[in-house]
């Protein structure tokens, strides 16, 4: 049985199957078409097709292929037999995942996510419809996915006689719309799914057509180069703890890596060797190939993190706060210059902003609007630059298209997608920049103040406390003679940060800047305080991870007091705006704020008094800032 889920036993090595899709009008016979390839292959489960023929029978209705879809998809609601994505099916050459679009919206879900990216593309047209606005919409979102293997199906022959002109006719038409794609097709075939005419079998009807069948056209399309001598591309997917091991896990999109490999991790720069190699379920090897996923452990701790792509040092991504892209816009709003939205890009995430539309064009006519475009319209393809405020790391799609295609979010919806160009290659992050270590010694300033250095990072609502106790715990640690300095959040968005607004994309670059700035200050031997409300577990563990790589201490120190009594406090007169609506995004109010689930401190300040809190910080700081014997 080939009909199966992903985790299916039937499923070849990676390198040995080929993705495709199949697209097309929804009336012009796909679900037909994809019902007769399972059929013409035996690749159904045993016993389907009698089943579905023994009930039409039963109803009095005509047997079509297509109910063969419709059983299979209800079996799929029900997480029986396939799953919500991927259909396989065997040729005697080798073995085929069809990427599952049950209808134009699905289809359009599936292949600009990037969930089931194909390899290659069925593109079926009716002979008695003719080519339809939607089908010049698919050609261009396949033309913009970088799908260059792309084979035309003529449907439903049948329907106009086998008629040879009309299918002339629609080869013509489509092939010159194609060509001002810059596609070129790899076959035009004349066929009908219903009944059966070239798809496995020629028949003496198309005895004009000299090419090959639906399948033999199949077994021509190159499967996609996986071999070892391809650049190693790993996007983390997410970073695993297991005792003291972090593992790295993610899917080998090309290229290979073995145990011993330096490997750079951008954004950033940063490199590391690698330790070892994991898989679930399987024993550990000294190597794994592209297709695989794994999971990698460094031998140097450095600060890794999901939406980090790692490579060879070889073979450098391109790295950018700037994005040059060819987009397809499915909004239900109009992309807009200067509006910002979510950029997804294998496993990246970032707010980024329309900095400039350089062209629009109707998808279906190839035609661009007058005048300077400001925005771009539902269905439109444009030619733009994005901008970021954190550095993104990608691929030019003619090199490397996982790591070349895109997304765009507007709110919750999936609302465009496309490729990046353009883009020229550089080592310099990982080459020309060195960490400038100092003459003086860590050691030597610890000695010279008396104390190690650590960051205290005070989390918590506005009107927590967190200020109040900030600066008090300061004027004691000065009295003992302490090193400290006071990172307050308000302080670094006067000049640091003061770029950075208050979407969440935002607010994570406002605490990687003050993480970064707060090691930078404990490496000193400083006890830094940082007073930052830091709303996301997340963004905060990112500072403990880099505080970790750097060998400094770090400390969260959570400032618990109910929401009602920070409202009552009201320092500055925040909530008050907040709930009048003067302020958007605000913690609390109207974003959320993420308690801490370990933190090393819990000050509940309804009932502590400041001299307690601080005492308390205080007997949690002195045992790690000890100077050396």
């Amino acid at each position: 049985m080939t009909v199966s889920t992903a985790q299916s036993d039937t499923a070849a090595p990676a390198a040995q199957q080929l993705r495709i899709v199949i697209v097309g009008h929804v009336d012009h016979g796909k679900s037909t078409f994809v019902g007769r390839l399972l059929a013409d292959t035996d690749s159904l489960p045993t016993g389907k097709m009698e089943a579905i023929q023994a009930s039409c029978k039963k109803r009095g209705v005509d047997f079509e292929y297509a109910f063969l879809m419709d059983a299979l998809q209800s079996e799929r609601d029900q997480n029986i037999t396939i799953d919500t994505a991927q259909i396989w099916f065997r040729t005697p050459k080798r073995q085929y995942v069809i990427i599952d679009a049950p209808g134009h919206k699905e289809f359009i879900k599936n292949m600009v996510t990037g969930a089931a990216q194909a390899d290659a593309a069925f593109l079926l047209i009716a002979a008695n419809e003719g080519v339809q606005e939607q089908s010049r919409r698919h050609g261009t979102l396949l033309s913009l996915l970088g799908l260059k293997q792309v084979v035309v199906l003529v449907n439903k022959m049948d329907l106009v006689g086998y008629d040879q002109a009309t299918y002339d006719k629609i080869e013509k038409e489509y092939r010159d719309f194609l060509k001002g794609l810059g596609v070129e097709p790899l076959a035009f075939v004349p066929m009908s799914a219903r009944e059966g005419a070239n798809v496995a079998h020629s028949v003496p009807e198309l005895a004009w057509y000299k090419g090959r069948t639906v399948l033999q056209q199949l077994d021509q399309f190159e499967s996609p180069a996986l071999d070892a001598a391809a650049a190693l591309r790993f996007p983390i997917q997410d970073v695993y703890r297991f005792d003291e091991r972090r593992i790295l896990g993610g899917r080998i999109e090309s290229g290979h890596v073995k145990v011993g490999d330096k490997l750079t991790f951008w954004p950033g720069g940063k490199t590391s060797t690698v330790a070892s190699i994991e898989r679930w379920s399987a024993p550990a090897t000294d190597h794994a190939e592209s297709g695989e996923s794994v999971g990698l452990t460094l031998t140097e701790q450095i600060f890794v993190e999901r939406g980090h792509i790692a490579t060879h040092s070889s073979s450098p991504l391109v790295q950018s706060h700037e994005v040059q892209a060819r987009l397809f816009w499915l909004g239900k709003q109009p992309l807009v210059k200067n509006k910002r939205y979510k950029l997804k890009l294998a496993t990246q995430e970032a707010e980024v902003q329309v900095k400039e539309i350089r062209g629009v064009l109707d998808s279906s006519t190839l035609t661009a609007p007058a005048g300077v475009p400001e925005m771009v319209q539902r269905n439109e393809v444009a030619e733009l630059v994005l901008s970021s405020r954190t550095p993104l790391a990608f691929d030019n799609n003619d090199l490397f298209s996982s790591t070349g295609r895109f997304v765009l979010v507007d709110g919750f919806d999936m609302a465009g997608g496309g490729i990046i160009f353009g883009h020229a290659y550089s080592q310099h992050v990982s080459t020309d920049i060195h960490y400038n270590r100092g003459a003086v010694t860590r050691a030597e300033r610890e000695q010279l103040k008396g104390h190690k250095g650590a960051i205290l990072w005070f989390t918590g609502l506005s009107g927590s406390g967190k200020t109040t106790i900030a600066n008090a715990l300061e004027r004691e640690l000065t009295r003992r003679g302490m090193h400290s300095y006071q990172l307050d959040g308000d302080n670094l968005r006067f000049g640091l940060n003061r770029d950075l607004g208050f979407s969440e994309e935002d607010r994570k670059e406002n605490i990687r800047r003050a993480g970064e700035a707060a090691v930078l200050f404990a490496d000193s031997s400083t006890v830094v305080i940082t007073s930052l409300i830091s709303p996301f577990r997340e963004d905060r563990d990112l500072v403990r991870e880099l505080a970790r790589e750097k060998q400094v201490a770090f400390l969260e120190v959570f400032v618990d007091a109910p929401l009602a009594v920070c409202e009552q406090r009201d320092p500055k007169g925040l909530y008050a705006k907040a709930r009048k609506g003067e302020i958007a995004q605000f913690t609390g109010i109207s974003s959320p704020y993420e308690a801490p689930s370990a933190p090393e401190l819990t000050l509940q300040t309804e009932t502590l008094k400041v001299e307690a809190c601080v005492t308390a910080v205080i007997d949690a700081l002195l045992p790690l800032v000890q100077p050396r014997k």
